[in-house]
């Protein structure tokens, strides 16, 4: 039997510097503070989202199908 770990997996510690350090690169390259750009990142991806859901649903192709049959009636 083996006793758990109290240290995270060195691939979860790896990824968490890189993101930090890829949050600060672009702060400093936008002059921006480190929290603003994290936040902004968040709004941006929110935005995204809702766009990408509202043309999912707008290309669904089950919709596009009964509208073009609705067309030829």
């Amino acid at each position: 039997m083996s006793t758990p770990s109290r240290f995270p997996p060195p691939a979860a510690g790896a990824f968490a510097w890189l993101l930090n350090l890829a949050t600060w690169l672009l702060a400093r390259s936008l002059n921006m503070p480190e929290p603003l750009v994290h936040d902004t990142g968040f709004f941006v991806f929110a935005h995204v989202q809702a766009v990408e859901n509202s043309v999912g649903r707008t290309l669904c192709p089950i919709r596009l199908w009964r509208r073009l049959r609705s067309w030829f009636r």
